[in-house]
């Protein structure tokens, strides 16, 4: 009888240690599924936002949305079937793919056509500023409505569209459209490419949007094919045995302005294996000098890049015959970006250029050291008119 006891005894011991295992199992199983763990998606270059995939959502923090912000934002993409875990916090939640988007820089139109999504662009604040046939074709057919303006968007329009997603571009946290629009219930998600300092951190925010159409892969694999070129420009533009010195910017009223040498285009000249006059200066936004200081350290460049608005030398000499006194100009080796313009005015280096630096480099190149790139027809840059 008393071994029977303790037979129980032990057999109740055990079932209660079980019980007591499988409990805690099941909380660990509880607490893995409210804090799965996520896929950092590999982000090289760029430096102001991160994505992190999980089995039916993605997390997009942008933490440079405009220069010396205070803070970072957060986004949820997800599936519309998606178990989103309680745990997981959020400044706007995106249903993915996305359908119907609203975009408000030129930048992000690029992106869009290299994923073959332009059909989703359903407004844009200014319209003749986008370039691209392509899209152009779509904003002729009424595919794409006009919006306003950046700083002052048309909430009612928007709210007829009833885009999934409007992509912001601001400078500062200072813009009462967007904060307007998210109170409808439109979701506002940022995108800072504009911050990033080089050009290929740029062209990586194609991921960005690779995720808000579930594209991820497709993305991936894009800017792969745009880095490899641009890599392999670089090397080719090493074989030059010369190295050219580089004057860059322009005048506007009374002040010069120019890259900092920590810039993308600073980089960008050095990897086309030139030498750009400021490339010891450090700073962001633009270097603003005088006329005469930048005479005094430029007068001999062999180029003069981003020349402003001026399309021809009668133009600029007809703004200054101080020009004139630019070995650069004198030689004829001044180029702008200015010369390639879309259908209604709008500069196709601005809307295309973030998005492809491989093509802005072999232009550079091309410039500098034309040898290299025989018969090559620029993109972007192209001598002034006479």
């Amino acid at each position: 009888m008393k071994s029977n006891y303790i037979l129980v005894k032990k057999i109740g011991i055990l079932f209660i240690f079980l019980l007591s295992l499988a409990c805690k199992e099941a909380e660990k199983s509880k607490t893995l599924a409210e804090n799965p763990e996520g896929k950092e998606i590999a982000i090289e270059y760029a430096n102001g936002f991160s994505i992190t995939e999980f089995k039916d959502y993605s997390i997009i923090e942008v933490n440079s949305p405009w220069p010396e912000a205070e803070k970072s934002f957060k986004y949820l993409l997800a599936k519309k079937e998606a178990k989103i875990p309680k745990n997981v916090t959020y400044d706007q939640k995106v249903t993915i793919p996305v359908q119907k988007m609203v975009v408000t820089s030129t930048t992000h139109i690029p992106a869009l056509e290299a994923l073959n999504e332009t059909s989703t662009l359903k407004g844009f604040p200014g319209l003749d500023y986008i370039s691209s046939e392509q899209t152009r074709n779509l904003i002729d057919s009424g595919a794409i409505k006009e919006v306003g303006k950046n700083e002052s968007l048309n909430t009612e329009v928007l709210i007829d569209l009833q885009p999934d997603v409007v992509i912001g571009f601001a400078i500062n946290a200072d813009n009462k459209s967007f904060s307007t629009i998210q109170k409808t219930g439109i979701p506002v998600v940022y995108n800072g490419e504009w911050t990033e300092s080089s050009a290929l951190g740029k062209a990586e925010w194609i991921k960005f949007f690779g995720a808000l159409y579930d594209k991820s892969k497709a993305a991936d694999s894009i800017f792969q094919r745009i880095e490899s070129n641009y890599q392999s420009a670089k090397k080719l533009a090493e074989t030059a045995e010369n190295k050219p010195k580089v004057l860059s910017g322009a005048m506007y009223k009374d002040q010069w302005y120019l890259p900092y040498g920590n810039s993308w285009q600073a980089q960008m000249i050095k990897d086309a294996n030139a030498e750009y006059l400021w490339a010891d200066t450090k700073g962001s936004g633009s270097l603003s000098l005088s006329f005469e200081s930048v005479l005094d350290k430029a007068q001999d460049a062999d180029f003069w890049i981003s020349a402003g608005q001026f399309t021809s030398y009668s133009g600029m000499l007809e703004q200054s015959q101080h020009y004139s006194q630019f070995k650069a100009v004198q030689d004829k080796k001044v180029f702008s970006v200015s010369m390639s313009k879309g259908e209604t005015g709008g500069v196709i280096f601005y809307e295309l250029g973030p998005n492809r630096p491989d093509l802005i480099l072999k232009d550079l190149i091309s410039i500098f050291h034309p040898q290299l790139l025989e018969n090559y027809q620029p993109t972007f840059y192209k001598a002034l008119n006479d």
